[in-house]
């Protein structure tokens, strides 16, 4: 008995040493700073998804519609949402948004919230349903489906009312009701401004601080759809990049800390927006980022715009810069009058899906030896390496906690030639990873190859050009221990298109010459770097003789800033630099957020030998007063 009593003490105690260590064996690591919740989880796993605008605002050719079209002219009698939707999974998209209603306010489900809407239309007798249709394509071809309300509404009579927020969350209160389950619930930052507003045609602005009640507004989509993540500005679920370009920084994080103007709170279009695109690190909200650009210069289908649809290569790109970096890639579709996509974004959606199954086909690591410098309680079943390449997002490579900088070398079993590397961590213990430093090897001796920052969800390395090597060495840092749950190595083929858009033709620009102060060169220089600033309302150009041209294209600066923006125009021209006729006006709309080339077309060809772009509107910054900036304009025949 007493040597029982003994061995069991002794058994005891031994226990009691083990478990009073400073880890358990069995522990995972520490979750550090913010995180995901379920709700970005999938959202995460989504990673690309497609933003599709359809309303009169496409068969009046504009970007943003005033508010004013008749319901009449909307009647895409060949409309497939499948047509649509299909082709989109064919581009490898896991989802799409469905622009309900834009900023010009008309709805394309038939509200009882207001009279303007695709019941007051002739499409399907009055009778027709296009968010349905689009919801029912979704799941027919098993893609998630989301929606997108505008808050801002042109059309209403009651914009600007606190009678308006209550029909606004009315209609989201339809949407959320009878769309089946959302992934996504889309609000962008645009509040207030010029509009038809019942007909008043007058300026309404609202306080973008409080007019929507955000708080109170989003409690209903928390309520009605618990699982749709909420896009905007601030989140908040999913962040804007801050663009209309498709891409994020280099370093981006999924964490960041909002900054609200005048020391309120942050809300949408009224926030500080300098850290939208590299977020914070360590900051206090896990709020990562969206990327969203149109398939075509605008978001709006334009027949002006048929040969310039982006590439398969330049989607790859955008790709890498958006879902390689954190983020998701938010692809704008625009179907036509017709109610179809055009053929040429058919193929290149196709095309695009094709490049992505051909690029990450073959994991080049997936055969490959590793050795690394430290392995979390040497338990290599639980926490090894063979976690890098078992397609499992959540399981992974880790390091014991007083480790947070360790090595990892790759044989790849013989000399391998690519040009691509992707990384990533688990995010359900949050974004750990500080940077990380890629070596190959080279002769007899370890060369740098490239480095990175910001991992998190996904991270994704284009190197300049092709390398070939027999190993490559990763040098991991962080704050805490590492938990590395993927690595990818793979080889873009080599036969993919690289090529541009297709350009119209300009007329040649050596001869012009411009009437205003400044060095009004940049203005016509074909260098979209530079641009041409000044004190105006309007630029002169004098052609050198009389030219035929049917388009006119406006570049706005491209260094970041919009300070001279030209929002609203008039073109002219002149055959003597005295005498001037108006050949086209309008607005360029949305061209804070996508500074794009804005072609205008015009109703016939003009033979003229001068040309005056004037400025109705412009974007100034408090302080500035009075510029306008051209960073090119061009004369197409």
């Amino acid at each position: 008995m007493d040597t029982k009593k003994n061995l069991l003490t002794m058994l005891a105690a031994a226990l009691f040493v083990a478990c009073s260590g400073t880890q358990d064996v069995d522990d995972a690591p520490e979750p550090y700073g913010a995180l995901p919740s379920e709700r970005q989880l999938l959202w995460h796993e989504t990673e690309m998804y497609c933003l599709i605008h359809f309303t009169p605002t496409t068969f009046q050719d504009k970007e943003w519609g005033y508010g004013d079209a008749d319901p009449a002219i909307f009647n895409p009698n060949k409309f497939d949402a499948e047509q649509i939707v299909s082709a989109a999974k064919a581009g490898g998209f896991r989802g799409i948004i469905s622009v309900a209603k834009h900023h010009d306010g008309f709805a394309l489900w038939p509200t009882e919230t207001a009279a303007y809407n695709i019941s007051e239309s002739p499409w399907r007798d009055g009778k027709g349903d296009m968010v349905k249709e689009f919801q029912q394509a979704a799941e027919k071809f098993d893609l998630k489906f989301g929606v997108y309300c505008s808050p801002w509404d042109r059309n209403n009579p009651a914009y600007g009312t606190p009678e308006y927020v209550e029909i606004y969350r009315n209609q989201l209160k339809e949407l959320y009701s009878n769309y089946g389950e959302l992934f996504m619930s889309w609000h962008d930052g645009a509040n207030g401004g010029d509009g038809y507003y019942g007909g008043k045609k007058e300026q309404r602005k609202v306080d973008q601080s409080t007019y929507y009640d955000w708080e109170n507004t989003w409690a209903i989509t928390r309520d009605l759809q618990p699982n749709a993540s909420i896009f905007s500005d601030i989140g908040w679920d999913v962040r804007w990049v801050g663009n209309e370009k498709g891409g994020a920084p280099e370093t981006s994080w999924s964490t960041i800390d909002l900054i609200g103007k005048d020391g309120k709170t942050p809300m949408p279009g009224f926030l500080d927006d300098s850290n939208l695109g590299s977020g914070t690190r360590d900051g206090k909200h896990w709020i990562p980022i969206e990327c969203d650009v149109p398939l075509r210069p605008g978001w709006f289908y334009h027949e002006s715009q048929d040969e310039q649809v982006k590439t398969p290569a330049m989607l790859f790109d955008l790709y890498c810069k958006s879902v390689g970096r954190g983020g998701a890639f938010d692809l704008g579709l625009s179907p036509n009058t017709d109610g179809l996509l055009h053929e040429r974004d058919v193929q290149v959606l196709k095309d695009f899906g094709v490049l992505l199954k051909q690029v990450f086909s073959v994991n080049l690591a997936q055969d490959a030896s590793f050795t690394v410098s430290n392995t979390r309680h040497d338990d290599n079943k639980k926490y090894g390496t063979e976690h890098l390449v078992d397609h499992d997002r959540y399981s992974y490579w880790a390091t014991d906690d007083d480790v947070t900088t360790a090595e990892l070398i790759v044989d790849l079993q013989g000399a391998q030639s690519f040009d691509i590397i992707q990384l990533r961590e688990n995010i359900k213990l949050g974004q750990r990873i500080d940077s990380v430093v890629i070596d190959q090897w080279e002769g007899e001796q370890w060369v740098r190859l490239d480095k990175a920052t910001s991992i998190g969800a996904n991270r994704i390395i284009r190197l300049d050009n092709a390398v070939t090597t027999e190993k490559l060495r990763f040098q991991v840092y962080a704050p805490v221990s590492i938990t590395l749950s993927d690595l990818g190595i793979y080889a873009t083929p080599e036969d993919v298109d690289t090529g541009g858009l297709a350009q119209k033709e300009s007329i040649a620009q050596e001869h012009w010459v411009a009437s205003e102060k400044g060095d009004t060169r940049h203005a016509f220089d074909a260098d979209q770097g530079t641009f041409w600033l000044a004190e105006a309302d309007a630029l002169t150009l004098d052609l050198g003789k009389v030219e035929a041209f049917n388009g006119l294209g406006y570049l706005p600066r491209q260094d970041g800033k919009t300070d001279g923006t030209i929002e609203k125009y008039i073109y002219y021209s002149s055959d003597n630099g005295k005498d001037w006729r108006k050949i086209a006006s309008g607005e360029f709309s949305n061209i804070k957020a996508n500074p794009v080339l804005q072609y205008t077309s015009l109703d016939k060809t003009i033979e003229a030998r001068y040309i005056k772009l004037e400025a109705v509107q412009a974007i100034q910054s408090a302080g500035a007063k009075g510029i306008i900036n051209v960073a090119e304009l061009e004369v197409y025949k």
